[in-house]
């Protein structure tokens, strides 16, 4: 089992930068892949990005080149790096990740955690 909590979340200026954290704890194999989504009122929750097990990273188009997502595997962290943030960014974030055990393909679970608060004003 798994437990992601999310931090890092709050209120800043259009512009202005957010660094969002997750750590993964609790009793498990391994975790391959980690990420973030986004789910803002009356709106789908949607990808943000992921990143692999090895830390190969892919993006939501809206974000390129704005926001950087990096994993630290000894510390079982995803970090979310939010810069140039618009208004359109404020959404609840979510942290989420996967389960897998080596050697056993069928094998997975995928885990998310309560989300943290963005708000970007205007």
């Amino acid at each position: 089992q798994v437990q992601l909590v999310e931090s890092g979340g709050g209120l800043v200026q259009a512009g202005g930068s957010l660094r969002l954290s997750c750590i993964a704890s609790g009793s498990f194999f391994s975790i391959n892949d980690m990420g973030w989504h986004r789910q803002a009122p009356g709106k789908q929750r949607e990808l943000v990005a992921v990143i692999s097990s090895g830390g190969s990273p892919r993006y939501a188009d809206f974000v390129k080149g704005r926001f950087t997502i990096s994993r630290d595997n000894a510390k079982n962290t995803v970090y979310l790096q939010m810069n140039s943030l618009k208004p359109e960014d404020a959404a609840v974030y979510y942290c989420d990740a996967g389960e897998v055990r080596i050697g056993v393909p069928q094998w997975a679970k995928h885990y998310w955690g309560q989300g943290t608060q963005v708000t970007v004003s205007s």
